[in-house]
Parts: C-alpha cells; sequence; structure tokens
C-alpha cells in the first residue's frame, strides 16, 4: 500500500491573510507531494515498511534497512511533519489554548506567554530549513528544533504542534523575515486538534 497526500481540511485561501493561498497551494501540491512521491519510490517493494499511517514507519525508524534510512529520514519525515502541519492550523483559529494544552504549556513553562516566546525564539534561531515543536517526551512537554525533515518520532518524542522554518513555508509573502510569519503563524494555530493530539499522546 503506497503512502498517499492528505486533502487539506480546507481550501488553500482559508488561511489568508496570515498564510497566502498561492503559498498554500505550492506547498501541498508540491512540496508535500514530492515527499510523498519519493518515499514511494525508496520503499518500493518493501512491504514491512508499509504501514497505514506514516508516523508508524517514522515510529520504528531503527528498523529501517540501512539503504533506505536516509530517503525515509528526509522524505518519510517530510510526510509525516506535513500532515501534521496542515492538521494542526485552521481558519479563526488562533488565540490561547484551552484545556489540556493551556494546562500542560502552563505547567511546563509557567506560562503561555513564556511558551509563545520559547517557541518563537527558537523557530527564529533555527539555521537554516528545519522546524519548531511542541513534543511530549517522557510525559513533559519541551520546545525543540530539528533540521531538515527530521521527525521526532524518530527520537521517541511526540509531536504535539509544530511549525515549518524551511523558506518555501513564508518566503512568497513574507520574504526573509521570518520572525513576521512566525508571528502571523499564532493567528492559525488550531488549538482544538492540538488538545486532540495531546490526550493522545497521553
Amino acid at each position: 500500500m503506497a503512502y498517499s497526500l492528505p486533502d487539506l481540511p480546507y481550501d488553500y485561501a482559508a488561511l489568508e491573510p496570515h498564510i497566502d493561498a498561492k503559498t498554500m497551494e505550492i506547498h501541498h501540491t508540491k512540496h508535500h507531494q514530492t515527499y510523498v512521491d519519493k518515499l514511494n519510490a525508496a520503499i518500493e517493494g518493501k512491504d514491512d515498511l508499509q504501514y497505514d499511517h506514516v508516523d508508524d514507519l517514522m515510529k520504528n525508524f531503527d528498523g529501517v534497512p540501512e539503504d533506505v534510512k536516509g530517503p525515509v529520514r528526509n522524505h518519510g519525515g517530510g510526510h509525516s511533519n506535513h500532515s501534521l502541519f496542515w492538521s494542526i492550523m485552521a481558519s479563526d483559529a488562533g488565540g490561547d489554548p484551552a484545556g489540556e494544552a493551556a494546562s500542560g504549556i502552563d505547567d511546563a513553562f509557567g506560562s503561555f506567554k513564556e511558551f509563545q516566546e520559547k517557541f518563537n525564539a527558537t523557530a527564529t534561531a533555527h539555521f537554516g530549513s528545519g522546524w519548531a515543536w511542541l513534543v511530549l517526551d517522557a510525559g513533559k512537554l519541551d520546545v525543540i528544533s530539528l533540521p531538515n525533515q527530521d521527525s521526532p518520532l524518530i527520537t521517541g518524542k511526540t509531536p504535539i504542534l509544530g511549525l515549518d522554518v524551511w523558506e518555501h513555508a513564508y518566503y512568497l509573502k513574507y520574504q526573509n523575515k521570518r520572525p513576521d510569519y512566525i508571528q502571523a503563524w499564532w493567528n492559525v494555530v488550531n488549538w482544538d486538534e492540538v488538545n486532540n493530539r495531546l490526550s493522545a499522546a497521553r
């Protein structure tokens, strides 16, 4: 069973003006599609790598044969990371978290404001291409960044919230102003889905 590109839960213009429609379309149909296609090509004929969900492939990365470890890390990670990314955004979203996410963030970081400052600093300071993540690690929430398309799942951490800071995610609208993109992105964070992910992870 080949992996496939997931449909977005909204149209390409739904996150305007914070993320523009053209960026969303290119990001989804070109970048994410390429990760899916290259992952499928890398594992063709390897039935033991055909999981129902790509996240299970990344959780079992240690068992991936050496000859395809690189492509699975890059393209499997790209598929997994983007599948999460689309799901934790929505129109008419943003604001402060509620429920389990709010209490978990307060416990781990002191307040939502302190968490947001740490996340923003991590995303801004990340050198080159990669992601900023809110992860659940051994039952505790933490903020990390990872290079390229590395998935937190490879290291046993569960991604709860992730921000793509590759230039293709923001350059059409924000050019080199990554901090402006990061600040705008908070307006589309779907805290209901973040809560769902946190509850499932726990």
